[in-house]
């Protein structure tokens, strides 16, 4: 996929739409009834009687390095129980500094707010992945901030792959090399969505499953969006202060075997505040994915057939967003 015209949604900047202070949605964003957004259960039947009542689980990973073997295993518990019942959760207390995460989103909100021309200066498919003179040099100190946040948030997400590799009986390396080791295809997606006249009538994203492994979202510290289907509710999450919100993707679902899912989310928007988030998609490169056979029993046959990651991303992106069907189809005969 070439250019964004490739992609099977429409791709307008949005963004220039708002500012022309548009009365109503134009009809191509306007969303069948059955996929409008709802803020609070939409089921009668859920045993949720409103979304204000549930939000994600939040663990706190402060003493997971520390030397209290009960707390530590404390976290990991909650981590698995959030990755079996959720497929998402927030974590605070993840060791990067509170400032960084604030100057980081500010520097993003800063620049969808230039003119269009110094804007389109930065390029869209990262070819090198990591060419600084293809990245902004406004705001100030961008490339500098930027280049900081995703170093720390790599830490951060190859010692939460510790984690679920250890709650899935595994040694703490296990998935981290299935992903192909170190060689990771990290990337860094920044989302601006502006205020919407009508947005019961649309969606900022359409629902869907992270194709890669694990994404890591820094949300708007003011504006709520994100929401994730839980049964036949959509929940709006609730970011806790400097919180990342972690979401397991269609590959770890793959490498677990569907121990772990990933699990269906999208963004609402806001007729008042423009928002701003930052996701993290920490991605296996270059090696075949399936289930790990230390996963696969007589029981539990293995579910997927080996698939890598450029293959599945060109298989979803030719389909657009889709729910979890996507993930789904690739299910082996049995």
């Amino acid at each position: 996929m070439n250019n964004l015209q490739d992609w099977p949604e429409p791709i307008v900047r949005v963004q220039s739409l708002s500012e022309s202070c548009l009365d109503e949605v134009p009809n191509r964003y306007i969303k069948p009834p059955l996929e409008r957004p709802s803020i609070k259960s939409s089921s009668s039947s859920s045993s949720f009687a409103s979304d204000d009542d549930v939000n994600i689980p939040i663990v706190d990973l402060g003493g997971l390095y520390g030397k209290d073997d009960t707390l530590r295993a404390s976290i990991l518990g909650e981590i698995s129980i959030a990755c079996h019942d959720w497929g998402f959760f927030q974590v605070i207390n993840h060791g990067i500094k509170p400032e960084l995460l604030d100057r980081g989103r500010e520097i993003w909100r800063e620049f969808f707010h230039l003119p269009m021309e110094e804007k389109q200066n930065m390029q869209i498919l990262q070819r090198p992945m990591k060419d600084y003179n293809k990245w902004p040099a406004l705001p100030s100190n961008c490339r500098e901030v930027i280049d900081e946040y995703g170093r720390q948030v790599v830490e951060l997400c190859g010692r939460l792959m510790k984690v679920l590799s250890i709650n899935l009986g595994l040694g703490e390396r296990r998935l981290q090399d299935a992903f192909g080791g170190e060689n990771i295809g990290a990337c860094l997606r920044v989302n601006f969505y502006p205020k919407c006249p009508q947005p019961e009538l649309t969606l900022g994203l359409s629902s869907h499953s992270d194709p890669g492994g694990m994404t890591l979202l820094l949300p708007d510290d003011q504006v709520t969006g994100l929401q994730v289907r839980r049964g036949n509710d959509w929940i709006t999450v609730k970011p806790a202060p400097h919180a990342f919100i972690v979401n397991i993707g269609d590959q770890i679902q793959v490498l677990s075997n569907a121990i772990y899912r990933s699990v269906e989310h999208r963004v609402i928007v806001n007729s008042a505040k423009e928002r701003v988030s930052l996701a993290f998609f920490y991605n296996p490169k270059g090696i075949p994915i399936e289930p790990l056979k230390e996963l696969v029993t007589p029981e539990r046959p293995s579910l997927y057939q080996a698939m890598t990651f450029d293959e599945y991303r060109l298989f979803i992106r030719t389909r657009g967003p889709k729910g979890k069907s996507q993930v789904e189809s690739l299910k082996s005969p049995r």
